[in-house]
């Protein structure tokens, strides 16, 4: 039996920065250089779906009298890896810290995302709405 030195890092969650409401830059792939707002993020699958970014086409079959049949238009997931976080404060496309809040501070969660470029924390404001 093998037994691995990191085979609970393998099963383990990964990690992500990126959040419902956040701006984005694609740094690759066919939409690069497109920004836009991610409507749903997938960490299972380390992908976010991004607003008119990776439109796809699917062949949609008449169901009943409720939809009709046709070809449509559908945003599709792209990797993580291929986004970029916009800082709302300096505009431009950042990697992201992590920094604790100090004891005391009447907040929502205990620890904050900062821009590495600017400084600044990033919050969304609401993003359901």
């Amino acid at each position: 039996m093998v037994i691995h030195k990191h085979a609970d890092k393998r099963n383990s969650r990964t990690k992500m920065t990126l959040r419902r409401g956040d701006m984005v830059l694609v740094i690759a792939g066919k939409d690069r250089g497109k920004r836009g707002k991610i409507v749903a993020v997938f960490p299972e699958k380390n992908r976010v779906e991004v607003e008119n970014v990776n439109i796809v086409k699917r062949h949609l079959r008449r169901q009943g009298a409720a939809l009709q049949a046709g070809i449509i238009e559908k945003p599709a997931p792209i990797s993580r890896s291929n986004v970029m976080l916009i800082c709302p404060a300096c505009g431009k496309p950042t990697r992201v810290a992590h920094e604790d809040l100090p004891e005391g501070t009447q907040a929502r969660e205990k620890h904050v995302r900062v821009c590495k470029q600017c400084g600044e924390a990033i919050t969304v404001e609401n993003p359901r709405a």
